[in-house]
């Protein structure tokens, strides 16, 4: 019986996203190579040298095919200074996410060497967490306005939109990525001391939900208060599911305490739909070409790929071999090592299999 190839579409994106996506497909194909794992991988070219070039960002024809022929997007980051309102970044990644209903924005934080969190007596099991945010509701709609713009009195209004749907799947999504993932707790960020509409809303959904859910702890914080306590009791932590706002927040916060954004790999997805997969950091115009920017990010990014696809195993190979270099030194400079990108890259692919 042969196994099923995983179709994977690449748009490397601006920037180091060209960089870093490179190492990761470079990983990929060991995989491929190294296990019984074949894999179809195909590149777009979408980001802003193609704006700049026709005036395109994701034309529907392009969509309708990252939509239905393929099972995974691998994108590297978008982002670049020559498009001053990134309309393209806008219209590619909003957009999939959106129009692809990928409500389910997943940012797996683990430390790795204690070395590179800027905590005292931390240990790596300290630092195990899964941020489980919302992505296609709350502040990043784009509803709202501005009147009379430019002008002393103006107004500009940010509209923030929960549903009851749309809190009540990614909650429970939290909850059952706690009980599939062995975790003990889901923690629920908010603010609803001040926000108390929307608060209302997630609180009493959060309840309701983790009736269902008896063998899983459950508790509430505001999100300021939170963000504090992930920095002084960060073990105090199996689960966070918030807002997209308080989402993308709190794991930069988490990102910190392991290392930074190099490490910081994350998933776009609907259960039993499409998915995308990013590293958590942008397009770094200014380390573009530098040989500088930290692949292992992406790289991280293609083993949640792999997992969403059902290879566990390759996944963790994956997910080892980055472990392994860090602990060993075999890093950019970012985490004290002297490797440029390309090299790092070419390091983790090398300890697959």
């Amino acid at each position: 019986m042969f196994a099923p190839v995983i179709r994977i579409a690449v748009i490397p994106g601006d920037g180091i996203g060209q960089e870093v996506t490179r190492a990761a497909t470079r990983v990929l194909e060991r995989v491929s190579e190294r296990y019984d794992c074949p894999l179809s991988v195909e590149p777009f070219d979408l980001g802003a040298e193609r704006y700049l070039r026709t005036g395109e960002t994701l034309p529907e024809e392009t969509f309708e095919r990252l939509r239905d022929d393929f099972d995974a997007i691998l994108l590297g980051a978008l982002g670049d200074p020559r498009v001053p309102d990134n309309v393209h970044a806008r219209d590619i990644l909003l957009g999939l996410r959106f129009r692809l209903d990928l409500y389910v924005n997943l940012r797996p934080v683990r430390l790795l060497d204690p070395s590179h969190s800027p905590l005292r007596d931390v240990s790596a099991d300290d630092v195990d967490l899964l941020i489980v945010r919302e992505n296609t509701e709350g502040s990043y709609t784009g509803m709202g306005g501005t009147l009379r713009s430019g002008q002393p009195t103006e107004v500009a209004i940010e509209e923030d939109v929960n549903t009851r749907h749309g809190v009540e799947r990614i909650v429970r999504a939290a909850f059952e990525l706690a009980r599939a993932r062995g975790r003990g707790k889901v923690t629920l960020a908010d603010k609803a001391n001040a926000m108390r509409h929307a608060g209302a809303l997630w609180r009493r959904v959060f309840a309701e939900v983790g009736e269902e859910f008896p063998d899983i702890e459950r508790d509430a914080w505001y999100v300021d208060a939170l963000a504090m306590d992930l920095v002084l009791h960060p073990a105090s932590y199996d689960v966070i599911v918030a807002s997209n706002l308080f989402g993308d927040i709190l794991s930069d916060v988490a990102a910190a305490l392991v290392g930074g954004l190099g490490l910081a790999p994350s998933a776009n997805f609907a259960p039993g739909g499409g998915a995308l997969f990013e590293p958590v950091h942008g397009s770094a115009p200014d380390l573009a070409g530098t040989d500088r920017a930290n692949p292992f990010a992406a790289i991280l990014t293609a083993a949640l790929l792999l997992e969403h696809a059902g290879r566990e195993t390759e996944a963790r190979a994956v997910q080892d071999a980055v472990a392994a270099a860090v602990e060993s030194g075999d890093t950019t400079a970012d985490l004290g090592g002297k490797l440029g990108t390309d090299e790092a890259g070419k390091r983790i692919a090398d300890r697959i299999g």
